[in-house]
């Protein structure tokens, strides 16, 4: 739901993922050791009509959706498969003036560790309250946010290894995500811990540069269908491949604003605008590194890899960054 994504997005505690791999992420890569799901394919799901509308050659970003078998009954009744399904067709619609189709790899199921149902999305001493000096992604580009040991634990077990794991997104259904953030509660001077439970989480690499495992980066966790707009997919989508946070033309990164207009905003818009009055949101989607061409060989061809983690003023962007204070 994108009104409860990253209520800490104001305070530079969104997600991110990385390309490189540096200490911090290679200390995690071996540090978890954890039992593989076993997952089946979802019969009922037909993957090859959903992607029928693809075309060779057009940008193109490859999706995996993993839903549990044992969530709970409630749990199962707010992220119901079918709704997961129709957001994605929702979100293909959304994607698709910008050139950009998405190709659904794989609907799979099958039972996860009840302790990796629910988790804590990122380490509270990572998350630092905003000092007020410099805009979100620069804050966060000094101060990255980490993933919890849990968090990377339980994504360690849910996706499965394979060759393009850092240029997959996977979207992870899950029973609850928590994101941890501070709240200002006089101008800056003294400041509350708190926690949301988040209805889709993307960790976009904006705030967590490169702190996450190479293969988790494409991470995106769901724990609610959006049965109104249907657009939970899309927003967290957004958040991914463009890497922005909840802006939007004149509006800037900020907590909850809502609007009708721009898909990156808590609302029923769907808008991925160009130029630098949009804010460079379809030019750096056309960037992502999530993005690959089939070239008239059959071979996917990437676009090129983040430069410095995946920060939002990253090289790969060259000037479609917005410069504000």
């Amino acid at each position: 739901m994108k009104g409860t994504f990253l209520a800490a997005s104001l305070l530079a505690l969104s997600l991110g993922g990385c390309a490189t791999t540096d200490a911090r992420a290679q200390s995690f890569e071996t540090s978890a050791v954890t039992d593989k799901v076993q997952w089946s394919h979802v019969g009922s799901v037909d993957v090859a009509a959903i992607n029928q509308d693809l075309v060779a050659g057009k940008p193109t970003v490859d999706v995996g959706l993993y839903y549990p078998s044992n969530l709970h009954p409630a749990a199962a009744d707010i992220l119901p498969l079918d709704g997961l399904i129709a957001e994605f067709l929702n979100a293909k619609k959304v994607f698709a003036p910008t050139g950009v189709q998405l190709n659904l790899l794989f609907v799979k199921t099958g039972e996860v560790d009840p302790r990796h149902l629910a988790i804590t999305a990122s380490k509270w001493e990572s998350d630092l309250p905003s000092g007020g000096y410099g805009n979100l992604y620069v804050q966060s580009e000094i101060h990255p946010a980490e993933m919890t040991d849990a968090a990377t634990e339980a994504f360690e077990s849910i996706i499965e290894t394979e060759a393009n794991n850092s240029r997959t997104v996977y979207l992870v259904g899950l029973q609850n995500v928590y994101m941890p953030y501070y709240e200002d509660l006089d101008g800056g001077r003294n400041w509350a811990p708190k926690i949301v439970n988040t209805s889709g989480l993307s960790f976009p690499s904006y705030t967590y540069a490169d702190t996450i495992p190479t293969r988790l980066r494409g991470v995106i966790t769901l724990t609610k269908h959006d049965v109104i707009n249907k657009l939970t997919i899309a927003h967290e989508l957004g958040h991914k491949l463009m890497n922005v946070s909840h802006e939007y033309r004149e509006t800037s990164p900020a907590h909850e604003i809502r609007s009708d207009e721009g898909l990156m905003l808590y609302g029923s818009g769907t808008q991925i605008p160009s130029g630098e009055d949009g804010r460079w949101h379809q030019e750096r989607l056309l960037l992502s590194p999530y993005v690959y061409r089939i070239d008239d060989t059959g071979q996917k061809v990437w676009n090129a890899d983040y430069e410095a983690g995946g920060v939002y003023y990253d090289p790969i962007y060259g000037d479609f960054a917005v410069q504000f204070d």
